[in-house]
């Protein structure tokens, strides 16, 4: 199982970024899936999440309503479509995958599989 994240970078406050998790060995429907971020000095935290069989999204409340979740099955990548950028979502975003079976909309305490990290920078 691999997790190859893109699409950080930096933007200025208000702006826009797409994240990319392209997923290799395994079927992105049959795991659980999700982003995490870690931003300088803070715990890493749940961004955004979906349950096995794409049956439950979540979002962080920071989130809601600006970021998207979402997956292409074709191309087997998760993406992360974050609108509306501020400060505070500057932080390293990770990709995270797990086998863990469970279809409620909440992130797992844990995954097993995370992605390099990218970082994404808001300032103006």
């Amino acid at each position: 199982v691999q997790l190859q994240a893109s699409g950080g970078g930096s933007v200025q406050p208000g702006g826009s970024l797409r994240l990319s998790c392209k997923a290799s060995g395994f079927n992105l429907p049959d795991y659980a899936i999700g982003w995490f971020r870690q931003a300088p000095g803070k715990q890493r935290e749940g961004v955004s999440c979906i349950s096995n069989s794409l049956i439950r999204t979540y979002y962080a409340d920071s989130v809601k309503g600006r970021f998207t979740i979402s997956t292409d099955n074709a191309k087997n990548t998760l993406y992360l479509q974050m609108n509306n950028l501020e400060p505070v979502d500057t932080a390293v975003y990770y990709c995270v995958a797990d086998k863990t079976y469970y279809s409620g909309s909440f992130c797992l305490d844990s995954y097993d599989y995370w992605g390099q990290g990218t970082l994404v920078t808001v300032s103006s």
